[in-house]
């Protein structure tokens, strides 16, 4: 045997990398995002992928107002691991990112440096606040998009699209011209969502609803003056409302024509109410001490009125006597929408403050009278609480609406407030930007129908249906939800009464009668091209109508469109402007948050029904909210968010990214400190894997040399890599990128650190040079490498980069990268799978086993231990030795016993491999395999 007391270090083939087991990401990961913009990746990979089949991922706008948070980090994760994964799948998948940047929040947040200076925003010139608002936006759009780019996200940052680009704007105003030329516009009155802080109408997607605990809720006493069933006159018709501050503008009340009625005798008056609301209303009046909710006067012979039997009453305004708009009788109408649920059966009507009451209004030739302004307060000129005292006049503060506020007093003054409290709890709609209340106001607006015949067939309703038929939603939940928004939706509303934004290019006659003129349009959009929002100027009126309009006749619109609507619009400008040529229309995919069924997925659909007849995408893809460790929704206000810029600067982007690709984020879904160290355990988990692999490949440089078979724990393996690899395709064709990622994982740590690493160590480090098994087993880590490398590409961005660097210095010096490789070329070997599943079961069994002797410190390690194991448990065809080896252990036995039996080796230890032998001839000494080896590397 060769000499025993020299040092064997030297002649054990140790892993070696410069590969560090600590990651450092946040300051490496910077390096490697300059390296790519150095070296223009983007377009290198959009030149590796020209002329392949195309996979466009239409990114929708998020609005350049703050920094990037968690929700931004998520969604454009997502979006670039699917860009990543069909690039890697072989398509040429380009990523053109893009920004919302007109609209209300730039506007709010500009007028609130010059409320901070008591300066008036509207004495300033519209051209220069706009061209703040510009600035602002552009600002926002800079600094987010250097912090996407330090998230990893690949995409073409040097040219994004803006809404507020003139070429945009021009192209907006281009798609609003084809629906005044298709007639799917008019201008009318309706009650619209609106916000007297703003001051502009908002859209449905603009609203937030906060739980309410304090408002206010009356029951207020219409008497009766007119009525075919003549012993209801001069009986009150109770109306419960919990908005107070409409009944100044009250003009009729509604029945319903099934309900039944009855007339309780409170007092010495009388009430008119649903016959199931008795009780309620007197629980809440106080009005019935015995509580029986029953009429008191008349319990035993009660008339029962059914509602359509009170068509032709008419009530009183109970501030009739102020004159003037209050004089006038109030009829009762017939509403299907009046329930029993709760109130009193009887609903008051405001036209100019409800859906409900303007239509059926409307039906009834009672038309809205304008009596609330833009900022919510009633005109001057106004019979009742109309004037100069502020407090009086804001019709959504709390004192107005108050029970001692004024329109309480004032109805309790003339007898008619039954009840008044503070104490309803309800849902009631706010601005999601100003987070102020909202009213219904009823004001001239701008509309697309929805129920209008197209020309071509159908509606705009019936169009976007059918298309959210056609139209895969993942998760398929997605379907029902856009669908029954869209089935119930009022018609579009357009306009806003703001400055920052698309102008709706408009030239109108007093009826409401708009210019539809192509030559006038085409001027108007010229101009836009050219100046951008800045040319739908007054003074340029008469070039823009030409000679065959007289500019005396027609009046230019005002307002601005509905941000929903710019941003519906972006697949027309991003994906058919050419501007971007490796972009095609329509889409393969929308990916946004599960709000968008209702914004932009919405908006987009409508837009492109309307103009193109179909829907502008094939697949919406839809993620949930990131909530708190906890559960909970984050706010600043309770300090439970987290800052990806902080995570980025404390752990790296590569965490965040693994974070958000292995919850699952079709669902709402979590994150804190403890689960976001829960994925720094799984990082380092993969980061070792790919250390291993790199060490143990130092100095690889090909297949084996010697064309030895391949033994069958490799063919093992590669056939569960095969399988690996199809998993993972599936899981990226179907966007199920939790699924992936875990897939990936759980691959690395339980196939291969734990299973064939564990195993074939002592191969790796003992074996000689021309070890068969050797080499076939770097073979296969060859392969492993080149697979696992480009499947973690997409999650990994950075770490898969540097990994890749390591090992190939030589591509980085030719501005090669992983992310240009495609997915990898994985051999199907066939393999006895249930044997292997034998084989790994009885493994586990002996693991456990060993380890109480471990414990109580009988044996250090597996090597020390010879091991029984049931006959029966052993696959046919394997050898003691193969299990020995695929256990760790000095030796293996069979016996006919259930159990694992261990117990401690008596043989010796050898000194290079340190397996406990029986060839060993003393401790220290060399075994048969290390003597031939160290002979073998003396003689070389």
């Amino acid at each position: 045997m060769s000499d025993q007391k020299r040092d064997l270090k030297d002649t054990v083939f140790l892993p070696k990398t410069a590969f560090p087991m600590k990651a450092g990401l946040p300051q490496k990961e910077p390096g490697i995002e300059a390296r790519w913009r150095e070296i223009d990746l983007y377009a290198k990979l959009r030149e590796a992928r020209a002329g392949r089949e195309k996979f466009i991922l239409h990114d929708g706008p998020p609005y350049a107002n703050g920094d990037m948070h968690i929700g931004h980090a998520l969604n454009h994760i997502l979006k670039d691991m699917v860009c990543r994964t069909q690039n890697l799948m072989g398509k040429d998948a380009p990523y053109v990112p893009g920004w919302d940047c007109h609209g209300l929040p730039i506007e709010w947040k500009v007028e609130e440096k010059y409320r901070k200076k008591k300066l008036n925003k509207d004495e300033v010139p519209a051209k220069e606040f706009r061209a703040e608002c510009r600035a602002y936006a552009q600002h926002w759009v800079d600094t987010q998009r250097e912090q996407l780019k330090r998230l990893g996200i690949m995409g073409d940052w040097d040219n994004p699209y803006l809404t507020m680009d003139f070429q945009a704007e021009a192209t907006i105003v281009a798609e609003l011209m084809k629906f005044a030329e298709a007639g799917n516009l008019y201008r009318g009155s309706k009650p619209v969502m609106w916000s007297p802080v703003e001051k502009t109408a908002l859209a449905e997607a603009e609203v937030e609803y906060e739980d309410l605990t304090d408002s206010p809720q009356i029951d207020v006493a219409f008497e009766i003056i007119e009525s075919p069933i003549e012993e209801l006159i001069g009986a009150y018709a109770v109306i419960w409302t919990t908005t107070p501050w409409t009944i100044p503008v009250n003009q009729a009340l509604a029945y319903g024509p099934d309900v039944e009625y009855v007339v309780v005798h409170y007092g010495d008056k009388r009430y008119l109410v649903a016959e199931d609301l008795c009780y309620a209303l007197s629980v809440r009046t106080g009005a019935n001490e015995n509580g029986t909710g029953a009429p008191e006067s008349s319990a035993e012979n009660v008339t029962i009125y059914k509602g359509s039997d009170l068509a032709g009453t008419k009530v009183r305004h109970p501030m009739h006597h102020l004159g003037g708009f209050y004089a006038a009788p109030r009829p009762l109408l017939p509403g299907d929408f009046v329930t029993t649920d709760s109130g009193t059966g009887l609903v008051h009507m405001s036209p100019d403050h409800g859906e409900d009451d303007f239509e059926l209004c409307k039906a009834h030739g009672i038309n809205p009278v304008f009596a609330v302004q833009d900022d919510g307060t009633y005109r001057d000129d106004w019979l009742w609480l109309g004037g100069s005292d502020d407090r009086r006049r804001a019709v959504i503060n709390k004192p107005f609406n108050a029970p001692d506020g004024p329109i309480c007093s004032d109805l309790r003054e003339a007898g008619a407030l039954l009840s008044a409290s503070a104490d309803y709890a309800h849902s009631y709609p706010h601005s999601w930007r100003s987070k102020a209340k909202v009213i219904y106001r009823c004001t001239p607006q701008w509309f697309v129908p929805m129920d209008k015949g197209l020309a071509d067939g159908g509606t705009l309703r019936s169009r976007a249906m059918s298309e959210i038929e056609r139209v895969e939603f993942i998760p398929e939940k997605g379907r029902n939800r856009i669908g029954s928004m869209v089935e119930g939706r009022p018609d579009w509303v357009l306009s806003r009464q703001r400055a920052w934004g698309v102008p709706i290019t408009l030239f109108v006659k007093p009826d409401g009668t708009y210019l539809q003129d192509p030559d006038v349009n085409a001027r108007v959009v010229a101009a836009v091209t050219a100046e951008g929002v800045d040319a739908w100027d007054e003074a340029r009126k008469s070039e823009f109508l030409g000679n065959a309009h007289n500019p005396d006749e027609w009046e230019m619109v005002t307002d601005i469109l509905d941000v929903w609507f710019d941003s519906g619009c972006t697949h027309a400008f991003v994906l058919e402007s050419g501007r971007w040529p490796d972009l095609t229309w329509p889409a393969n995919l929308y990916l946004e948050g599960s709000d968008q069924h209702r914004g932009w997925f919405q908006s987009s659909l409508l837009q492109s029904c309307a103009t193109r007849g179909r829907a502008p995408y094939d697949q919406v893809l839809t993620h949930g909210f990131t909530m708190d460790k906890a559960g909970k929704k984050m706010s600043k206000s309770l300090g439970n968010t987290v800052s990806p810029l902080k995570t980025m600067e404390q752990t790296g982007a590569d965490i965040i990214r693994l974070w958000a690709l292995s919850v699952d984020f079709t669902e709402d879904h979590r994150i804190g400190d403890e689960i976001l160290k829960g994925v720094g355990d799984q990082y380092r988990r993969l980061r070792n894997t790919f250390r291993y692999l790199l060490g143990a490949l130092d100095g690889f440089i090909g297949d084996m040399s010697d064309g030895g078979e391949i033994p069958e724990l490799e063919l093992y393996v590669l056939s569960l890599l095969s399988e690996l690899d199809g998993k993972l395709r599936k899981a990226a064709e179907e966007y199920d990128f939790n699924t992936y990622t875990r897939l990936l994982v759980d691959f690395c740590n339980e196939d291969l650190s734990a299973f064939f690493f564990d195993i074939r160590k002592d191969t790796l480090y003992c074996d000689g040079p021309d070890s068969t098994v050797r080499n076939a087993y770097r073979t296969v880590l060859d392969l492993l490498f080149h697979a696992l490398v480009r499947y973690a590409a997409p999650v990994l961005v950075f770490t898969a980069e540097e990994v890749w660097q390591t090992r190939y210095p030589e591509d980085g010096e030719q501005e090669g990268s992983v992310h240009l490789l495609e997915w990898p070329p994985v051999p199907g070997v066939p393999a006895d799978r249930e044997k292997w599943a034998k084989l790994r079961a009885l493994r586990e069994r002996v693991t456990e086993a060993i380890e109480p002797l471990r414990r109580d410190k009988m044996i250090r390690s597996s090597n020390e231990a010879v091991v029984t194991v049931p006959a029966d448990a052993v696959p046919e065809g394997v050898t003691d030795a193969q299990l020995a080896e695929m256990f760790i252990t000095g030796a293996v036995t069979r016996g006919q016993t259930d159990d694992v039996i261990v117990a401690k080796s008596t043989d010796n230890k050898c000194g290079r491999c340190w397996r406990l032998l029986p060839d060993v001839s003393e401790d220290g000494a060399l075994c048969g395999r290390c003597d031939s080896v160290v002979a073998e590397m003396d003689a070389a």
